[in-house]
C-alpha cells in the first residue's frame, strides 16, 4: 500500500468557494508534473508555499486554475512527498481534476488512508489518529478541547510514562530469573510493590476519565418525558432554539422519538423527545411507549416534565428503574401560572415564557458532571479501546503485584507484566495492531 500514491478530495461533497484536493505517495510530484502548469518548472518551487497553478487532463484541456501547494518528504502530514491543489468548489469540476489524476498514475484513498501512512510513518501515534476523527466530530467546546489534548499526545504521554514505571520492575525481575542466586530483598520487594501500586492506580484513573469521553464525543443522552400534554415538545424546541417538534393540545401527537444534538455549558446533549407516558389502546401511540420505556433504560439523564400548574398526583410521576433515579431532573413547568400544592424538589420551569431555562442548564452540567467535572483533573479522556487496554495493565499489574507477595515463581510474574507492556503498546500502537487498524481508520472520511 505505501508503495501507492493515493489522491482524493479532501473537502465535504457539495458546492462551495475552494476545494481541496491531495496526493500523497513517492509518484506525488510526478503526476503533478503531467497535470499542473506553472509559472517556474515543478522541480524548482519553493516547499510549503502557495503557486498559481492551472491544472489540465491528459489530453491537454484545462480543467481549473488554482493554488498548488508542494510538501516534501518527511515534512508532510503523511512523511511523503504530498500534493494539494487548492480549486474552485464546483462538483463537477472537483471531479474532473480527481479523475486527472487518477489517470495520470494515482489511486483512489481509501477512508483514513493518509492518516493511517502518517501513523505507520511515524508522524503520531494511534491515539493521535483516533484524535483526528474526534477533532473533526466534535460537537462542543469540551469535546473540542479533549481532542486537542489527544491530538498533542496526552494519551500516549500517560500509556509511555506507566512503560517506563514498569520496565524496571520487570527487568529487575527478569534478572532474578537469570540470576536466582541474587535474592530479592523484603526491601527491593517493597520498592517493586510500590512501582506496581503506582502504575495501578494511575491506570484506573485513567479507566475512570473512559464514561467521560463517551459524554464528550457521543453525547450524553438526555431523554423528555412525562405525561402527554405537559410540554415535551415544548421544551425540545425551547431548547433547541427553533421548531423541531410539533406542538398540539390533541394528547398523543409525538409518537414516535425525536432525537437532536445542542450543547449546555460546552456538553454535547443528544436530546431525546418521547411519546407522552399514559394508557393507550391506538396500536401506534403503545409502540412509541415502549419506545420511550426503552429509552429511559438507556438514558445517561433523564428530564421529567410535569404540569405544576394542576395539583400533584402520584400516577403523574414518571416511574423509572432504580439504575437511572439518580439522573432524573424534575421540571415544573408552567411555573408561571402558580405552582400547586404537593410539588417540590423540582425546577420551576416555563416553556412559553422560557422562565427557569439557566436554572435547567446548571443542573444539567450538576448531574452529568457528578463523576467529576469534566477535563478539570485529567488532560484526557480515553475511548472504549484505551478503556480496555488499561483495564488488562491495571489486571495484569494487580495479578503480578499479588504473586509476588506470595512468593511465586518469578517466571509467573515477569509472564504478567510483559502483558501488561504489550497493552500500553496496543493504545498507541507501538506493537503488531494490524487487526485493530482497520476498524479504527475505517470510520474516517475519505481525504483524512
Amino acid at each position: 500500500m505505501l508503495s501507492d500514491t493515493i489522491a482524493a478530495v479532501s473537502t465535504a461533497h457539495g458546492e462551495a468557494a475552494i476545494s481541496v484536493l491531495r496526493m500523497s505517495g513517492p509518484l506525488a510530484f510526478e503526476v503533478a508534473q503531467k497535470l499542473f502548469q506553472t509559472r517556474l518548472p515543478l522541480a524548482e518551487l519553493s516547499a510549503r508555499t502557495a503557486h498559481r497553478a492551472q491544472v489540465s487532463d491528459l489530453q491537454g484541456s484545462v480543467l481549473d486554475e488554482g493554488l498548488l501547494l508542494l510538501f516534501r518528504a518527511p515534512a508532510s502530514y503523511t512523511a511523503e512527498d504530498v500534493v494539494e491543489f487548492h480549486g474552485h468548489g464546483g462538483l463537477l469540476v472537483t471531479q474532473k481534476v480527481l479523475e486527472a489524476m487518477l489517470q495520470a498514475g494515482a489511486r483512489a484513498a481509501e477512508p483514513g488512508e493518509f492518516t493511517q501512512r502518517a501513523f505507520l510513518n511515524g508522524k503520531m501515534d494511534l491515539t493521535q489518529a483516533e484524535a483526528v476523527m474526534d477533532l473533526i466530530h466534535a460537537q462542543s467546546t469540551l469535546a473540542l478541547r479533549a481532542a486537542h489534548e489527544q491530538l498533542g499526545g496526552a494519551i500516549g504521554k500517560e500509556a509511555n510514562a506507566l512503560r517506563e514505571e514498569l520496565l524496571p520492575v520487570l527487568a529487575h525481575i527478569e534478572a532474578y530469573i537469570d540470576f536466582p542466586e541474587e535474592d530479592i530483598s523484603p526491601d527491593t520487594g517493597e520498592a517493586l510493590t510500590a512501582r506496581m501500586d503506582g502504575v495501578i492506580q494511575r491506570a484506573q484513573r485513567l479507566i475512570a476519565t473512559s464514561e467521560q469521553g463517551r459524554i464528550l464525543r457521543h453525547g450524553a443522552r438526555t431523554v423528555i418525558c412525562g405525561e402527554p400534554n405537559v410540554g415535551k415538545s415544548s421544551l425540545l424546541n425551547l431548547l433547541l432554539g427553533f421548531e423541531r417538534a410539533i406542538v398540539s393540545p390533541t394528547a398523543g401527537t409525538t409518537r414516535d422519538t425525536i432525537e437532536e444534538i445542542i450543547q449546555v455549558h460546552g456538553i454535547p446533549l443528544r436530546l431525546v423527545d418521547t411519546a407522552g407516558l399514559r394508557e393507550s389502546h391506538d396500536d401506534i401511540e403503545r409502540v412509541g411507549i415502549q419506545r420511550t420505556q426503552r429509552e429511559l433504560e438507556r438514558a445517561d439523564l433523564i428530564l421529567e416534565i410535569v404540569d405544576a400548574s394542576q395539583p400533584a398526583v402520584q400516577s403523574q410521576r414518571v416511574q423509572l428503574p432504580a439504575a437511572v433515579e439518580s439522573r432524573r431532573l424534575l421540571l415544573l413547568n408552567k411555573a408561571d401560572l402558580g405552582i400547586a400544592q404537593g410539588w417540590e424538589n423540582g425546577i420551576a420551569f416555563s416553556c412559553t415564557g422560557g422562565n427557569g431555562v439557566e436554572a435547567l442548564r446548571d443542573a444539567i452540567r450538576d448531574i452529568v458532571m457528578r463523576a467529576g467535572p469534566l477535563m478539570a483533573e485529567h488532560p484526557v479522556a480515553i475511548n472504549t479501546r484505551h478503556k480496555a487496554c488499561f483495564e488488562r495493565v491495571a489486571e495484569r499489574v494487580s495479578v503480578a503485584r499479588a504473586a509476588l507477595q506470595t512468593g511465586m515463581a518469578p517466571e509467573y510474574i515477569a509472564l504478567d507484566l510483559r502483558e501488561a507492556l504489550e497493552a500500553l503498546g496496543e493504545v498507541v500502537g507501538k506493537i503488531d495492531v494490524e487487526q485493530i487498524l482497520d476498524v479504527i481508520f475505517s470510520s474516517f472520511c475519505i481525504g483524512k
